[in-house]
């Protein structure tokens, strides 16, 4: 089942190469690289139908003025560049606890926890599926929640649950050779952690 499982991901790159020809190209691009109006309104006419769409056409041409006027930085103007640097102190901080958040290790360690927890050999593989589909899930819920709470409140609620979840995982994790029902409450902070890490970071 398992290398069905893995082939499955090529089905939906296979339904894409299959219909991505019949996409009409984005408007911005064909206005703002390309120049070509009449191309652009073709594009937007099959995106959102007939009507007077001049007003996005303006749109359009606004940013294709802002980004004639502004000039492409390297990598050492950006880094050098005084006023882009809070906003690089904050992209480096959000990379880094990202990375350092703990994720891959509960990835790493979940088939130990699961194993421990007494759970069947043929079942572990579909336990972690059920970790995977619960980051999935996640992340879906993540898109809706943004637009309501904005990006720093999950960014803080996630990493502040996380740090919390991690906290209990040790010491059940501890505790799992005096207390028997430890290795459930193991797993299921398993599945809390990788919940608030796909609604937060």
């Amino acid at each position: 089942l398992w290398p069905w499982l893995l082939a499955s991901s090529g089905l939906s790159a296979l339904v894409q190469l299959v219909i991505l020809p019949f996409f009409p190209d984005s408007p911005s691009y064909l206005l703002i690289q390309k120049g070509n109006e009449e191309a652009c309104r073709k594009a937007i006419r099959k995106l959102w139908g007939e009507g007077d769409h001049q007003a996005e056409i303006d749109d359009i041409m606004k940013e294709k003025v802002a980004m004639t006027s502004t000039k492409s930085l390297r990598v050492l103007e950006v880094i050098k560049e005084r006023s882009l640097r809070w906003q690089l102190y904050i992209l480096m901080t959000v990379i880094t606890t990202l990375q350092l958040c703990g994720i891959n290790a509960i990835y790493f360690y979940s088939f130990e926890v699961f194993h421990t927890a007494k759970f069947e050999e043929y079942l572990i593989p579909y336990v972690s599926l059920g970790v995977g589909l619960c980051e999935c899930l996640s992340s879906i819920l993540c898109s809706t929640l943004i637009d309501r709470f904005g990006r720093k409140v999950l960014l803080w609620g996630g990493y502040t649950l996380m740090c919390s979840v991690l906290a209990l995982l040790t010491m059940t994790l501890s505790l799992q050779h005096q207390f028997f029902w430890m290795h459930y409450f193991s797993v299921a902070l398993i599945f809390l952690f990788v919940i608030f890490y796909g609604i937060g970071p």
